[in-house]
């Protein structure tokens, strides 16, 4: 089975990747990656706060707002041990040296500030290619759907502007037309992007009445959301597609790869399995398509994509409606 995949113009091994997470923090772990089967690493993300002087509202942004990042709760560190700019460049040139598979950056910010440099930087460091992970939360009436996605873009192109590397923009799915948006983000400069960011939501403790962060990690029903719109993307953008969220079995990362996924990235199920997970999915990933005949990746990308299925309404309202049609409603004893 020849499992090699091309990722926002970078040749992988395998299509299943390692996405931002505390994992790649350790020198250890990235090698344990690599030699588990991992396609590419994609580091734990540096934090726009960390970059710019002014790093004002640390506190804010990257404790009390943990609940919407990978790296949270007791997998975030506290501030006064979190990776530094310039220990997380040295981290990537150690990364380099460690592996052959691609090193990603990545980047969490939140508008276009002086911290584009950085960008730059970790090019400069080594890295194969720069991940956006773009968290703007609008909050206000007056924040328009034009002024959203302007926030998204405007990131990108100066980010793409710094850099000669590939750059992959990672999307939340909350767009009012998501199609558009990945063709806005594809003219403006992007290699990949990747489907979807997950966000935590927090929680209240209604015995004290507070509010709380609370990290849960994916379980594979979570996958349906990327496949679906990696279905519809597929063959209607330039771009390469990443697929994430809720890649816990081979089983998962297969019906990902028909959608039309050119990787697959996982996180919770290593936090979850450890490292060594990865090649158990990645063996089971093969003997799946295997059974389906396939002798390749390239092969089976895209077979159940919307532009290949018998049915392209089963991935819009037709679903829905069948969906609740067929649902059989148990008797109810009153």
């Amino acid at each position: 089975m020849d499992l090699s995949t091309t990722y926002m113009g970078l040749d992988l091994v395998s299509p299943l990747a390692a996405s931002a997470s505390p994992l790649s923090k350790d020198a250890r772990n990235i090698s344990a990656l690599a030699k588990a089967g991992a396609g590419a690493i994609v580091f734990h993300s540096i934090f726009q706060e960390q970059i710019d002087e002014e790093a004002r509202a640390v506190n804010y942004y990257l404790e009390q707002g943990t609940e919407r990042f990978w790296e949270s709760l007791t997998y975030f560190p506290p501030v006064n041990r979190l990776v530094g700019p310039d220990q997380y460049l040295e981290n990537i040139r150690q990364a380099k040296k460690a592996v052959s598979i691609p090193i990603i950056g990545s980047i969490n910010c939140f508008s276009v500030s002086g911290w584009m440099d950085y960008a730059h930087q970790i090019e400069q460091a080594g890295a194969d290619g720069i991940e956006l992970n773009v968290y703007f939360l609008p909050t206000s009436a007056s924040d328009t759907s034009d002024a959203v996605e302007s926030v998204y873009l405007d990131v990108l192109k100066a980010v793409r502007a710094a850099v000669k590397i590939p750059v992959a923009m990672k999307l939340p799915p909350y767009f009012s037309s998501l199609p558009n948006v990945a063709s806005r983000m594809c003219d403006a400069g992007a290699n990949a992007l990747v489907l979807f960011n997950r966000f935590y939501q927090p929680d209240i403790d209604v015995e004290n009445l507070e509010v709380h962060p609370r990290l849960v990690l994916s379980n594979s029903d979570e996958t349906r959301l990327p496949m679906r719109w990696v279905a519809i993307l597929h063959g209607r953008v330039k771009c390469s597609l990443a697929a994430s969220t809720g890649v816990h079995t081979g089983m998962d990362a297969a019906k990902m790869i028909l959608a039309g996924a050119d990787v697959v990235m996982m996180t919770s199920a290593l936090l979850q399995n450890g490292i060594t997970h990865l090649t158990t999915v990645k063996d089971e990933l093969v003997q799946i398509l295997q059974e389906k005949e396939y002798s390749s990746i390239a092969e089976a990308r895209g077979v159940m994509s919307q532009r290949t299925v018998t049915d392209p309404s089963a991935f819009e309202r037709a679903n829905y409606m069948k969906t609740l049609q067929g649902y059989d409603t148990p008797w109810i004893s009153v």
